[in-house]
């Protein structure tokens, strides 16, 4: 699968029942999930993937996921721009990302398969 650079690619939400969220979404939509242990399931779209972790949902609990095929270079321009950078690169099973607050203070990710 190609990504586009710098633009969404994935959404992560909080989900107190995964279980019972991965059966909502497959009756509603026909979603077809991945679980990643007992507390993250990964869901795979046309235009977006996203995944759901355990947690209780709270109002800005969405976490948005840019792509990048340069992700050090991403993350200093997000530096310039005035992000914040709240969880510096690290490594998660298929790749690495980061996570940043925007002007705004809304944490959002960028993560990289290379």
């Amino acid at each position: 699968m190609k990504y586009p650079h710098e633009q969404i690619q994935y959404i992560e939400f909080l989900s107190e029942n995964l279980e019972q969220i991965k059966e909502f979404y497959t009756k509603a939509f026909g979603w077809e999930f991945t679980d990643y242990g007992t507390e993250y399931t990964a869901f795979s779209g046309e235009y977006v993937d996203g995944g759901f972790a355990l947690g209780t949902p709270i109002k800005g609990s969405v976490l948005v996921i840019l792509y990048s095929k340069e992700l050090e270079k991403t993350q200093a321009r997000v530096r310039e721009a005035g992000g914040e950078i709240v969880k510096d690169i690290f490594s998660f099973p298929g790749g690495r990302r980061f996570h940043f607050l925007d002007s705004d203070g809304n944490e959002l990710a960028v993560w990289s398969d290379i």
